[in-house]
């Protein structure tokens, strides 16, 4: 991670996340229905001329719902990052076209997590960072180890504003 072009001079990574892998379950299930129903479609097939063509119809259907409910959640997950630098959150999204947030750390004023019984579970939760300027709230979803990133970017804020504060003097 060293060496990144996009980092000022003396700032650093400290975390880089990915939405928590449950994100991906929902598109999980719908495309095990599917296949399920596709199965059992093709199975009740009568046999007969008109059975190829519909095989053919069923398997393109399926090979489309591949696409949409599982390769492009996935896609989308992988490519949507949470930064944490020494300086700055940065959000990063976009399968083939790139957007991107900056928040300086020093604009942070409050970061705080919310996660229900399933969240506590599973390792994940709400974060919720406070900003000064016209952003006002970020909310990011499905955070992993929400606690201890909440911890962390807290931390690197008063890092951040002690480290302005000795440059000032």
């Amino acid at each position: 991670m060293g060496g990144d072009e996009t980092l000022s001079e003396g700032e650093h990574f400290v975390l880089r996340l990915h939405p928590h892998w449950k994100t991906l379950l929902r598109p999980f299930f719908i495309l095990l229905v599917i296949l399920v129903v596709a199965i059992a479609v093709l199975i009740m097939l009568p046999s007969g001329s008109s059975a190829g063509i519909a095989s053919a119809v069923i398997g393109i259907l399926v090979l489309l719902a591949v696409i949409v409910w599982g390769v492009v959640p996935v896609l989308r997950w992988r490519t949507t990052t949470y930064e944490l630098t020494t300086r700055r959150l940065r959000l990063r999204e976009g399968i083939l076209s790139r957007t991107g947030r900056d928040f300086p750390l020093i604009r942070i004023s409050d970061v705080s997590f919310t996660h229900g019984p399933i969240d506590r579970l599973l390792g994940c939760g709400k974060l919720i960072v406070e900003s000064a300027g016209e952003h006002g709230q970020l909310v990011l979803n499905e955070i992993p180890q929400v606690q201890q990133v909440q911890s962390t970017l807290f931390q690197l804020v008063a890092d951040e504003q002690a480290r302005l504060a000795r440059e000032d003097r």
